[in-house]
């Protein structure tokens, strides 16, 4: 089964500009997500799609395939599905067809491998798309309110199920952006991942940060650095 790997990354982040080449733990952001694609021997090709010239050099020097990402692809509204279908495209013109596509986002930089082979496990002739979660810290039948028209506040879910304890609530999984694992085929064929049979890995919450803010940037810091600490101390 042929594998290939991909990183979308935009140059116009508004939470964190730059985000995606600046550094993290010494090397950018984007780089981290390469390094992984590459830790694969199944994966013959890591691409990043992109509208930035800045973040193409970045990847072409940690040895990555460039995508010119069209403008129309790149702006702030534009589904990062279509972007899929446009990535699918170019690669098997570039490299032919191949059966098994990995989303790798820059913004989880604290996947560890062994994530990444569990998604790639979970991925069969059964199933049409694997995605990540993690346990979610809020439950919208307990603890997530919506505000009301008349300024007052309630919970975001009502109906039949009373939950009065955090413990009583239905676990519910956040989604992470550290994997997703899909057929180029699937891509082809619909317009969202919940078109088909989808199931979850889950990620442990100290590995599935997705960076969006300069907090998130600031926390994920220090987790790496924590992990680079221990590996160091261990080994």
């Amino acid at each position: 089964m042929r594998t290939f790997a991909f990183i979308f990354a935009r140059g116009g982040s508004k939470g964190v500009p730059g985000k995606n080449i600046r550094k993290i733990n010494g090397i950018p952001l984007l780089a981290h997500a390469i390094r992984m694609a590459k830790c694969f021997s199944q994966i013959e090709y890591c691409f990043v799609s992109t509208d930035s010239l800045d973040i193409s050099l970045v990847a072409k020097e940690y040895g990555a395939h460039v995508i010119e990402r069209p403008d129309y692809l790149s702006q702030d509204d534009s589904p990062e599905w279509l972007a899929w279908k446009h990535a699918v495209e170019y690669a098997k013109n570039y490299a032919g067809d191949f059966d098994c596509f990995v989303s790798l986002p820059a913004t989880a930089p604290l996947r560890s491998r062994t994530d990444i082979e569990n998604c790639l496990d979970k991925f069969s002739c059964d199933v049409d798309i694997v995605v990540t979660m993690t346990k979610a810290r809020r439950s919208p039948w307990f603890n997530m309110v919506k505000e009301k028209k008349d300024g007052g506040v309630e919970l975001l879910i009502q109906d039949h199920y009373s939950v009065s304890r955090r413990q009583d609530s239905p676990l519910i999984y956040e989604l992470t952006t550290v994997a997703y694992v899909t057929s180029p085929q699937y891509i082809a064929s619909n317009n969202s991942l919940w078109g088909g049979v989808v199931e979850g890995v889950i990620i442990p919450e100290e590995r599935a940060i997705d960076i969006d803010s300069a907090f998130d940037f600031h926390i994920a810091e220090i987790l790496m650095s924590e992990k680079t600490c221990q590996e160091t101390t261990s080994g």
